[in-house]
C-alpha cells in the first residue's frame, strides 16, 4: 500500500531554565511523503532485533536533517533506520513511539 500524505518531522531541544530545571521544546517541519507499508522481509528482520516496524515514509532528501521523530495522523513514530535509493529521496523506516501523541 502506498499513499501520499502530510507528515511532520520533529526535533526536540532540551534547555535548562534559570534555576536548573530541564525544559524540552519540540519544533515541527511539515512536508509531503509517500506512506508505504513495511515489507514482510523488513518486518521479519526488524523483529529479530526487537523493533516493531510500522511504516516507511519516502520524502525528498533535501527536507531531512536527521530527525529521529516523525508525526503522522496524530501518532509519533521513531525513525529506526534510513535508506537513500538515490540523491533525491530518502526512506524513513519507523516504529511507534509508545505512549506519545501530539495533537
Amino acid at each position: 500500500m502506498t499513499k501520499v500524505n502530510e507528515i511532520g518531522l520533529l526535533t526536540e531541544t532540551t534547555t535548562t531554565d534559570s534555576i536548573g530545571n530541564p525544559t524540552t521544546s519540540t519544533t515541527e517541519v511539515k512536508l509531503i511523503a509517500e506512506v508505504r507499508s513495511i515489507s514482510q522481509s523488513e518486518f521479519m528482520n526488524a523483529r529479530q532485533t526487537g523493533i516493531t516496524p510500522s511504516y516507511t515514509f519516502r520524502i525528498s532528501a533535501f527536507g531531512y536533517a536527521g530527525q529521529k521523530l516523525l508525526k503522522y495522523n496524530g501518532q509519533i513514530y521513531s525513525v529506526y533506520r534510513t535508506y537513500e535509493p538515490d540523491d533525491n529521496y530518502i526512506e524513513l523506516y519507523t516504529e511507534v513511539k509508545a505512549g506519545v501523541t501530539y495533537e
